[in-house]
């Protein structure tokens, strides 16, 4: 193994760890491990950076397996949809959410490990476009364990305009995002899935299923078997310092699950005004955001997600 974020920390040891993480880098990608088994990967192999597996207690994968790898029975669509990842899907009109602006090769690039510590890192990235930097971004992942049962991966992204003004577009397609795996989702095409979808959808306000799609709240959560049949939930919490606390949620019986803070018009139903939602952040201006994922082994009751949002909102 190459020396890990040696570069950086200017330390010799290749491996970072705390209570039970430990990270390490090698050819691009940063493996993080709890108790010594994969825990999830950082990897660069896509326009977009992503983590995958998100693997809960029960050794059970709770994001979506392809295109990363094949033979699991699921449906091909949505080639973007990789895991858990951050990106939109109109920043100065290039779409580096489904990549449909081909001519402008939109990309986030992964510009190397910014930092490293016990249970996190950072990376600095950039979000090119139309042959210049649309936005440079700071990046961290930091990651717990609550419990035997309960481990949370926390984001925190920086989002710098740099050589120009920004204009994060209103769209639906974004932006903070997570593709659940098959059991978890509450509906699957006919045929085409091993799993049967057995998942359910709920949000902080008490809404379930379909009535969370484009409403605000402050937490969405899929609950359902994993892939071993055993309970689990995956929840998304949004920090109130974050924009447009609380977001709106792009939550699909499919599977997707997305905070995104400009999609106004769509979640909203302006169609009669479809900027509803742009966000300009001047040259040199920087956007935060923070966001926590819980991994649960358990129902949503012994979650206690309402409970873990409140410790995150501190």
């Amino acid at each position: 193994m190459k020396p890990v974020f040696a570069a950086v920390l200017l330390l010799a040891s290749p491996v970072f760890a705390t209570g039970d993480f430990t990270i390490s880098q090698e050819k691009g990608t940063i493996t993080v491990k709890l108790d010594g088994k994969l825990f999830t990967e950082y990897r660069t192999d896509s326009r977009v950076p992503y983590l995958y597996p998100l693997v809960s207690a029960s050794g059970a994968t709770l994001s979506r397996h392809w295109p990363m790898e094949k033979g699991f029975g699921e449906e091909e669509d949505h080639p973007h949809h990789r895991s858990f990842w951050l990106s939109h899907g109109a920043v100065n009109g290039h779409d580096f959410w489904a990549w449909t602006t081909k001519d402008s090769d939109p990309k986030i690039e992964h510009k190397g490990v910014k930092t490293a510590g016990p249970s996190m890192f950072a990376v600095n990235l950039a979000w090119t476009a139309a042959g210049k930097t649309q936005l440079n971004e700071e990046r961290s992942y930091t990651f717990k364990q609550f419990d035997a049962d309960t481990t949370a991966i926390i984001v925190t992204s920086r989002l710098t305009a740099a050589d120009e003004d920004v204009t994060f577009g209103d769209t639906k397609e974004g932006m903070f995002a997570i593709r659940v795996d098959r059991s978890l989702r509450q509906k699957a095409p006919k045929g085409k899935d091993a799993k049967e979808a057995k998942g359910t959808i709920a949000d902080s306000e008490g809404r379930k299923d379909g009535e969370v799609w484009g409403k605000k709240s402050k937490w969405v959560a899929f609950a359902g078997p994993d892939e071993k049949g055993e309970p689990a939930v995956i929840a998304m919490f949004d920090h109130p310092s974050n924009f447009r606390h609380p977001t709106w949620w792009h939550a699909r019986d499919y599977g997707l699950l997305a905070a995104n803070p400009f999609g106004v018009h769509d979640f909203e139903g302006k169609k009669d005004d479809p900027h509803a939602g742009d966000h300009v952040l001047k040259k040199g201006e920087t956007l935060s955001f923070r966001y926590e994922v819980i991994l649960h082994h358990g129902s949503l009751e012994s979650a206690k997600l309402a409970d873990r949002w409140a410790d995150f909102s501190k």
